[in-house]
């Protein structure tokens, strides 16, 4: 019977990285469909060339700074209990390499390909596991430390900090640091329109990521004694949410849509084994909103030109709902309970704060050693030259 649970934990965990490894291709179609025609190339190679980059900087560092452990003994070893140690692994990787991916929306059309590399390995390998540590294996204490405190640890059950707060606040640092796109914002205050090339590839990303996202969530259990169906309503609740208050508030603009159950489930992550579908539901839909409000704002009226609006969507919408967590997660507004708002609050800027500091760091020290910016001319043909001759045929050059 031993054998059997052990055996149904790692085909349980092998399917959630399976889903959420699925989950990049959504990343990818998003970024494909929101650029510019002349972008498109560049976006599919680097979400896959980030995943790849992810791996090993996961595997060989990250892993090991947040939970100790590293795989570095003998084949036998790594395959007692059916090898669940090594599928938890590539089940939190899938999360770790969310980071470069949501930092890829942000900066698109205008960074270097191979300074994104770089940086993907740095943050990977260092910067998102000293919180991930922090959060989801008690390093340095601090989990105590509030626990005594306020009464409760901090709780971020799928990452709506720990991964999506994490990687939207790193994006905000690379794209201040790496400026607007080329004619984005005129000498007359005005805004040039670069609508997306494709409405239906950025709904298909849109899709891809939602289907997903409950292996993301749900799978999180990370032992199938452990899953639970309030998980998946709960995203459920929170997506719906999402799309129509996006939907309301976007005066039906598509991308805005599309990226309305995305908010929802960005902010459901936190406290979804925690609360009522209904608090569920208002989660999502404030986090909706919230998209459709900053997104505009930020564009607009501040000219942070966040391309597929990380910020707002997975910096923000995380952000809200670690906070969200310890407000419908209460006992008191329909949830189990066992949560605290000053430990969601204090958690959530801590989060925010090594976000940042680490985006800062890393890629402004790229920007300063190698650069992070392509130059003018190579932004008017394409986000990469290099990728654009790899791929390029004599047939098809002049169309890309």
């Amino acid at each position: 019977m031993d054998n059997l649970k052990v055996g149904a934990d790692a085909l349980f965990i092998l399917l959630g990285a399976i889903m959420v490894l699925a989950m990049h291709a959504g990343f990818a179609f998003l970024e494909l469909g929101t650029v510019r025609k002349k972008n498109q190339v560049n976006a599919l190679v680097k979400i896959i060339s980030d995943f790849a980059i992810s791996t090993l900087a996961y595997f060989f560092i990250g892993y090991s700074i947040a939970y100790g452990v590293n795989f570095f003994n003998g084949a036998e070893e790594l395959a007692q209990k059916n090898g669940y140690d090594l599928v938890k692994f590539f089940f939190l990787l899938t999360f770790a390499a969310a980071i470069p991916a949501i930092v890829s929306g942000g900066i698109a059309e205008r960074a270097k390909f191979n300074p994104q590399l770089a940086a993907t390995f740095m943050l990977v390998g260092f910067v998102y596991p000293l919180f991930e540590g922090i959060a989801w294996n008690h390093n340095f204490g601090i989990q105590q430390w509030l626990a005594t405190t306020f009464g409760a640890e901090f709780h971020d059950f799928a990452g709506s900090v720990v991964v999506h707060a994490v990687g939207g606040w790193i994006a905000l640092a690379a794209v201040l640091l790496l400026g607007a796109r080329n004619g984005r914002y005129n000498k007359d205050g005005h805004i040039s329109a670069h609508p997306p090339s494709s409405i239906p590839f950025l709904a298909l990303g849109a899709w891809i990521l939602t289907v997903g996202w409950f292996g993301f969530n749900v799978m999180s259990a990370q032992e199938i004694g452990k899953i639970s169906g309030l998980v998946a309503v709960n995203s459920l609740m929170a997506m719906v949410g999402g799309t129509l208050v996006a939907l309301w508030v976007g005066k039906n603009d598509p991308g805005f849509v599309h990226n309305g159950p995305l908010a929802g489930l960005v902010a459901v992550c936190a406290g979804s084994d925690l609360m009522h579908p209904l608090g569920a539901l208002i989660v999502g839909a404030v986090a909706g909103g919230l998209f459709v409000w900053m997104f505009t704002l930020t564009q607009n009226r501040w000219k942070i030109d966040d391309v597929l609006g990380v910020w707002p969507l997975h910096g923000l919408c995380g952000a809200w709902g670690g906070v969200a967590a310890g407000i419908f997660g209460s006992k008191a507004l329909g949830g189990i309970g066992g949560v605290s708002l000053m430990s969601q609050l204090t958690g959530t800027l801590l989060g925010i704060s090594i976000a940042l500091i680490g985006g800062f760091v890393v890629y402004g020290a790229i920007k300063k050693w190698v650069g992070i910016r392509l130059d003018a001319e190579e932004e008017f043909n394409g986000a990469d030259l290099s990728i654009h001759k790899i791929t390029a045929t004599p047939e098809r050059e002049s169309g890309w």
